[in-house]
């Protein structure tokens, strides 16, 4: 990629060059967007899940998240979703690291002359990424076909720090079980992603993450004026030299699927 990120845990440590470090190894690397973000916290949720397996079933060696903001807002969101330590967390508040990469920049990203949240509105109805939509409804209509199981756990760590809605589970505290609501539902409750389900956790995220903790987690104005707002994101799996896996968000919300990753990986 050819730039440099920084390290959110260590913020005092050397920058990073994002090329050498995919560069030896199997690794992992998402170029998140800004923390408050859907898709920021939809990619922490799901390498929550997922690393782990990424790391036992596939041999991975290294996973990075990078969001678009500064080291305390970074940490905040780690600690929101419970990141694990192991994924390394670096923060590029320019986002440059991430237009280096490709990742789409949303609606008007030249015009400096509209104000970014008017941008943003218009990312919502599909403007400069064009998969928002559907990627949203998607979240209500559920899939009968291709299950979700990172939902589940990220609505887990949601209810248990007290975020709402907070009735999708029935968490037992004495033993740790866990029953899901969404199983009970009538005709779709036996589909791998129910109706709902993912709508669900986003209304949650929204709530208790974006909107509740927007002044930790918001980007200041001199990454507004870098265009971060709009920008989307992406991921990026290496073996040692080679590219065998890469993905840029379509849209909010279009993040990559993590079990289509496994199958390519």
């Amino acid at each position: 990629v050819g730039v440099t990120v920084r390290n959110a845990r260590d913020a005092e440590a050397a920058a990073i060059d994002v090329g050498d470090w995919l560069s030896t190894g199997k690794n992992f690397f998402v170029f998140g967007t800004y923390a408050a973000d859907f898709n920021a916290i939809e990619y922490a949720q799901r390498l929550r899940y997922y690393w782990p397996k990424l790391k036992e079933e596939k041999g991975f060696d290294k996973c990075a998240l990078l969001l678009n903001c500064n080291n305390d807002a970074a940490l905040s969101l780690a600690n929101e979703v419970d990141l694990p330590q192991d994924v390394a967390l670096f923060f590029d508040k320019s986002g440059e690291a991430g237009r280096k990469f490709g990742v789409g920049r949303g609606f008007l990203p030249e015009n400096d002359d509209v104000n970014p949240f008017l941008k943003l509105f218009a990312m919502l109805w599909g403007f400069g990424g064009w998969a928002t939509l559907p990627a949203v409804i998607g979240g209500y209509i559920g899939n009968p076909f291709v299950g979700q199981p990172w939902i589940a756990d990220a609505l887990e760590v949601g209810q248990k720090k007290g975020r709402w809605p907070n009735n999708a589970l029935e968490i037992n505290e004495s033993d740790g079980s866990v029953v899901n609501k969404f199983d009970e539902l009538p005709l779709v409750g036996g589909w791998p992603r129910r109706p709902l389900e993912l709508a669900t956790l986003r209304l949650q995220s929204m709530l208790g993450i974006s909107l509740a903790k927007w002044r930790d987690l918001a980007p200041d104005e001199e990454a507004l004026e870098s265009g971060v707002l709009t920008q989307l994101g992406g991921c990026i799996a290496t073996d040692n030299d080679s590219v065998i896996y890469e993905y840029r968000d379509p849209g909010i919300c279009a993040v990559a699927n993590f079990e289509d990753v496994l199958e390519k990986v």
